[in-house]
Protein backbone atom coordinates (compact mmCIF):
# COMPACT_ATOMS: atom_id res chain seq x y z
CA UNK A 1 0.00 0.00 0.00
CA UNK A 2 1.76 3.11 -1.26
CA UNK A 3 0.61 6.36 0.35
CA UNK A 4 1.78 9.85 -0.59
CA UNK A 5 1.04 13.01 1.35
CA UNK A 6 1.42 16.39 -0.34
CA UNK A 7 0.64 19.95 0.75
CA UNK A 8 -0.02 21.38 -2.71
CA UNK A 9 -0.54 25.01 -1.61
CA UNK A 10 -3.54 25.31 -3.92
CA UNK A 11 -4.59 22.26 -5.95
CA UNK A 12 -5.64 24.28 -9.00
CA UNK A 13 -2.27 26.02 -9.14
CA UNK A 14 -0.47 22.70 -8.68
CA UNK A 15 -2.41 21.12 -11.55
CA UNK A 16 -1.25 23.95 -13.80
CA UNK A 17 2.34 23.16 -12.77
CA UNK A 18 2.11 19.51 -13.83
CA UNK A 19 0.70 17.78 -10.75
CA UNK A 20 -1.35 15.27 -12.76
CA UNK A 21 1.55 14.04 -14.90
CA UNK A 22 3.67 13.68 -11.78
CA UNK A 23 0.89 11.78 -10.00
CA UNK A 24 0.53 9.38 -12.90
CA UNK A 25 4.25 8.63 -12.69
CA UNK A 26 4.41 8.42 -8.86
CA UNK A 27 1.41 6.07 -8.89
CA UNK A 28 0.40 5.89 -5.21
CA UNK A 29 -2.57 3.82 -4.10
CA UNK A 30 -3.68 6.70 -1.88
CA UNK A 31 -2.90 10.40 -2.21
CA UNK A 32 -3.50 12.73 0.73
CA UNK A 33 -3.58 16.41 -0.14
CA UNK A 34 -3.47 19.40 2.17
CA UNK A 35 -4.06 23.11 1.65
CA UNK A 36 -6.18 22.48 -1.44
CA UNK A 37 -7.59 26.05 -1.26
CA UNK A 38 -10.63 25.14 -3.33
CA UNK A 39 -14.13 23.77 -3.23
CA UNK A 40 -14.73 20.43 -4.96
CA UNK A 41 -16.80 22.10 -7.68
CA UNK A 42 -13.85 24.36 -8.52
CA UNK A 43 -11.55 21.43 -9.33
CA UNK A 44 -11.38 19.64 -12.69
CA UNK A 45 -12.00 16.17 -11.26
CA UNK A 46 -11.81 14.48 -14.66
CA UNK A 47 -8.03 14.92 -14.86
CA UNK A 48 -7.63 12.72 -11.77
CA UNK A 49 -10.24 10.19 -12.79
CA UNK A 50 -8.58 9.73 -16.19
CA UNK A 51 -5.39 8.46 -14.54
CA UNK A 52 -7.16 6.01 -12.24
CA UNK A 53 -8.17 8.04 -9.20
CA UNK A 54 -11.88 7.50 -9.57
CA UNK A 55 -12.47 7.73 -5.84
CA UNK A 56 -11.80 11.21 -4.50
CA UNK A 57 -13.05 13.02 -1.43
CA UNK A 58 -12.74 16.73 -0.75
CA UNK A 59 -13.15 18.48 2.57
CA UNK A 60 -12.90 22.22 2.10
CA UNK A 61 -12.80 25.05 4.60
CA UNK A 62 -15.87 27.23 4.97
CA UNK A 63 -13.65 30.18 4.01
CA UNK A 64 -13.06 30.11 0.26
CA UNK A 65 -9.49 29.80 -0.99
CA UNK A 66 -8.21 28.63 2.38
CA UNK A 67 -6.98 25.40 3.94
CA UNK A 68 -8.85 22.19 3.02
CA UNK A 69 -7.81 18.57 2.58
CA UNK A 70 -8.53 15.75 0.13
CA UNK A 71 -7.95 12.03 -0.35
CA UNK A 72 -7.73 10.38 -3.77
CA UNK A 73 -7.55 6.61 -4.14
CA UNK A 74 -7.60 3.92 -6.79
CA UNK A 75 -9.76 1.59 -4.71
CA UNK A 76 -13.01 2.59 -3.05
CA UNK A 77 -12.63 3.02 0.72
CA UNK A 78 -14.81 1.08 3.12
CA UNK A 79 -15.69 4.32 4.88
CA UNK A 80 -14.97 8.05 4.68
CA UNK A 81 -14.99 10.28 7.74
CA UNK A 82 -15.26 14.01 7.07
CA UNK A 83 -13.83 16.03 9.94
CA UNK A 84 -13.48 15.23 13.62
CA UNK A 85 -16.80 16.43 14.97
CA UNK A 86 -14.96 19.32 16.64
CA UNK A 87 -16.59 22.40 15.16
CA UNK A 88 -13.72 24.89 15.00
CA UNK A 89 -11.43 22.27 13.40
CA UNK A 90 -14.02 21.20 10.87
CA UNK A 91 -14.84 24.78 9.85
CA UNK A 92 -11.29 24.97 8.47
CA UNK A 93 -11.41 21.59 6.68
CA UNK A 94 -8.35 20.08 8.33
CA UNK A 95 -9.12 16.36 8.79
CA UNK A 96 -10.36 13.70 6.38
CA UNK A 97 -10.10 9.93 6.90
CA UNK A 98 -10.49 6.96 4.56
CA UNK A 99 -10.64 3.36 5.80
CA UNK A 100 -9.26 0.57 3.61
CA UNK A 101 -9.62 -3.05 4.73
CA UNK A 102 -8.37 -2.54 8.27
CA UNK A 103 -6.02 0.39 7.60
CA UNK A 104 -7.26 3.95 8.18
CA UNK A 105 -5.53 6.81 6.37
CA UNK A 106 -6.02 10.42 7.47
CA UNK A 107 -5.10 13.58 5.63
CA UNK A 108 -4.23 16.21 8.24
CA UNK A 109 -3.47 19.90 7.90
CA UNK A 110 -2.44 21.19 11.31
CA UNK A 111 -2.65 24.99 11.71
CA UNK A 112 0.39 27.23 11.57
CA UNK A 113 1.13 29.79 14.26
CA UNK A 114 1.63 32.85 12.10
CA UNK A 115 0.71 35.28 14.88
CA UNK A 116 -0.13 35.12 18.59
CA UNK A 117 -3.84 34.47 18.04
CA UNK A 118 -3.16 31.71 15.54
CA UNK A 119 -0.49 30.24 17.79
CA UNK A 120 -3.03 29.97 20.60
CA UNK A 121 -5.44 28.39 18.09
CA UNK A 122 -2.70 25.94 17.08
CA UNK A 123 -2.03 24.88 20.68
CA UNK A 124 -5.74 24.36 21.28
CA UNK A 125 -5.98 22.31 18.09
CA UNK A 126 -2.97 20.17 19.04
CA UNK A 127 -4.41 19.35 22.46
CA UNK A 128 -7.86 18.55 21.11
CA UNK A 129 -6.42 16.55 18.23
CA UNK A 130 -4.35 14.40 20.59
CA UNK A 131 -7.48 13.61 22.61
CA UNK A 132 -9.39 12.85 19.42
CA UNK A 133 -6.67 10.50 18.15
CA UNK A 134 -6.37 8.75 21.52
CA UNK A 135 -10.04 7.89 21.25
CA UNK A 136 -9.92 7.06 17.53
CA UNK A 137 -7.12 4.54 18.00
CA UNK A 138 -9.33 2.49 20.28
CA UNK A 139 -11.60 1.96 17.28
CA UNK A 140 -9.00 2.17 14.49
CA UNK A 141 -5.66 0.82 15.78
CA UNK A 142 -4.08 0.63 12.31
CA UNK A 143 -3.90 4.33 11.62
CA UNK A 144 -1.70 6.37 9.27
CA UNK A 145 -1.90 10.13 9.83
CA UNK A 146 -0.41 11.86 6.81
CA UNK A 147 0.03 15.54 6.38
CA UNK A 148 1.46 18.90 7.16
CA UNK A 149 2.00 19.07 10.92
CA UNK A 150 3.62 22.54 10.71
CA UNK A 151 6.20 21.42 13.29
CA UNK A 152 9.81 20.30 12.98
CA UNK A 153 10.45 17.58 15.53
CA UNK A 154 14.21 17.68 16.10
CA UNK A 155 17.19 19.90 15.23
CA UNK A 156 18.03 17.48 12.39
CA UNK A 157 14.70 18.40 10.78
CA UNK A 158 15.46 22.09 10.21
CA UNK A 159 18.31 23.83 8.41
CA UNK A 160 19.06 26.37 11.16
CA UNK A 161 17.84 25.19 14.56
CA UNK A 162 19.57 27.99 16.47
CA UNK A 163 18.12 30.97 14.60
CA UNK A 164 14.69 29.36 14.39
CA UNK A 165 14.43 28.39 18.05
CA UNK A 166 11.83 31.10 18.71
CA UNK A 167 9.93 30.75 15.44
CA UNK A 168 6.57 28.99 15.33
CA UNK A 169 7.06 25.55 13.88
CA UNK A 170 10.16 24.96 16.00
CA UNK A 171 9.09 26.32 19.37
CA UNK A 172 9.96 24.10 22.36
CA UNK A 173 6.27 23.70 23.21
CA UNK A 174 5.41 22.58 19.65
CA UNK A 175 8.30 20.15 19.51
CA UNK A 176 7.35 18.74 22.90
CA UNK A 177 3.79 18.17 21.70
CA UNK A 178 5.01 16.33 18.59
CA UNK A 179 7.40 14.28 20.70
CA UNK A 180 4.55 13.29 23.02
CA UNK A 181 2.29 12.58 20.05
CA UNK A 182 4.84 10.09 18.70
CA UNK A 183 5.35 8.56 22.14
CA UNK A 184 1.59 8.10 22.47
CA UNK A 185 1.87 5.31 19.92
CA UNK A 186 3.14 6.48 16.53
CA UNK A 187 6.19 5.97 14.35
CA UNK A 188 7.69 8.78 12.27
CA UNK A 189 8.00 6.54 9.22
CA UNK A 190 10.71 8.59 7.54
CA UNK A 191 12.97 8.75 10.59
CA UNK A 192 12.29 5.09 11.28
CA UNK A 193 14.22 4.23 8.11
CA UNK A 194 16.30 7.37 7.44
CA UNK A 195 18.65 8.96 9.97
CA UNK A 196 20.44 11.34 7.60
CA UNK A 197 20.31 15.14 7.99
CA UNK A 198 19.37 17.72 5.35
CA UNK A 199 16.08 16.05 4.40
CA UNK A 200 13.30 18.62 4.26
CA UNK A 201 9.75 18.89 2.93
CA UNK A 202 9.14 22.67 2.94
CA UNK A 203 11.19 25.66 1.83
CA UNK A 204 10.46 29.35 1.99
CA UNK A 205 9.97 31.08 -1.35
CA UNK A 206 12.42 33.70 -0.13
CA UNK A 207 16.21 33.88 -0.47
CA UNK A 208 16.47 30.97 -2.91
CA UNK A 209 15.87 28.65 0.03
CA UNK A 210 14.93 25.57 -1.97
CA UNK A 211 17.90 25.74 -4.31
CA UNK A 212 20.15 26.03 -1.26
CA UNK A 213 18.20 23.33 0.60
CA UNK A 214 17.50 25.59 3.57
CA UNK A 215 14.30 23.86 4.55
CA UNK A 216 12.12 22.40 7.24
CA UNK A 217 10.75 18.86 7.59
CA UNK A 218 7.16 19.50 8.66
CA UNK A 219 5.30 16.90 6.56
CA UNK A 220 5.00 13.42 8.03
CA UNK A 221 3.43 10.03 7.52
CA UNK A 222 2.88 8.97 11.12
CA UNK A 223 2.16 5.25 11.38
CA UNK A 224 0.52 3.79 14.47
CA UNK A 225 2.69 1.38 16.44
CA UNK A 226 0.82 -1.83 15.42
CA UNK A 227 1.89 -1.14 11.81
CA UNK A 228 5.56 -0.45 12.55
CA UNK A 229 6.77 -3.78 11.20
CA UNK A 230 4.73 -3.20 8.04
CA UNK A 231 6.72 -0.09 7.04
CA UNK A 232 8.53 -1.14 3.87
CA UNK A 233 9.73 2.21 2.53
CA UNK A 234 9.59 5.88 3.52
CA UNK A 235 11.05 8.67 1.43
CA UNK A 236 10.80 12.38 0.73
CA UNK A 237 10.31 13.38 -2.93
CA UNK A 238 11.95 16.81 -3.37
CA UNK A 239 12.06 16.52 -7.16
CA UNK A 240 8.31 17.26 -7.25
CA UNK A 241 8.01 21.04 -7.48
CA UNK A 242 4.36 22.00 -7.69
CA UNK A 243 4.33 23.74 -4.30
CA UNK A 244 6.56 25.20 -1.59
CA UNK A 245 6.24 21.73 -0.02
CA UNK A 246 7.24 18.43 -1.57
CA UNK A 247 5.49 15.06 -1.24
CA UNK A 248 6.37 12.46 1.40
CA UNK A 249 5.82 8.76 0.77
CA UNK A 250 5.31 5.69 2.93
CA UNK A 251 4.82 2.16 1.65
CA UNK A 252 3.25 -0.47 3.88
CA UNK A 253 3.29 -4.21 3.38
CA UNK A 254 -0.26 -5.04 4.40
Amino acid sequence: MKIISYNVNGVRAAVKKGLVDWLKSADPDVLCLQEIKAMKEQVDLAVFEEIGYKHHYWYSAEKKGYSGVAILSKKEPDHIEFGTGIDYMDAEGRNLRADFNGVSVMSLYLPSGTNLARLEHKFRYMDDFQSYVNSLRQEKPNLVICGDYNICHEAIDIHDPVRNAKVSGFLPEEREWLDNFIKSGFVDSFRHLNKEPHNYSWWSYRANARANNKGWRIDYNMVSAPLQENIKRAVILPEAKHSDHCPVLVELDV
